[in-house]
C-alpha cells in the first residue's frame, strides 16, 4: 500500500516517525511531507532514512 504521511508543527511529529518505520517495516511505501514547523521537531533527513524515501515540503 502507498500512504502519504503528512507532519506539521507539533509535539506528534516525534510519534509519526515512530508511526513511518513502522508502516515501512510492514511493506508499506510511505512518503512524507513535512511543514515547516514540523521540520522544528524532526528533520527531513530522519524521515528519508526511515521510509527509503525522498521528504517532501517546504524546509528552510
Amino acid at each position: 500500500m502507498k500512504i502519504l504521511l503528512g507532519i506539521t508543527g507539533g509535539i506528534a511529529a516525534y510519534k509519526a516517525a515512530d508511526l513511518a518505520r513502522l508502516l515501512t517495516n510492514h511493506g508499506h511505501v510511505v512518503r512524507c511531507v513535512l511543514t515547516e514547523a514540523g521540520a522544528r521537531f524532526i528533520t527531513p533527513l530522519t524521515l528519508a532514512s526511515l521510509t527509503g524515501e525522498p521528504c517532501y515540503g517546504r524546509q528552510s
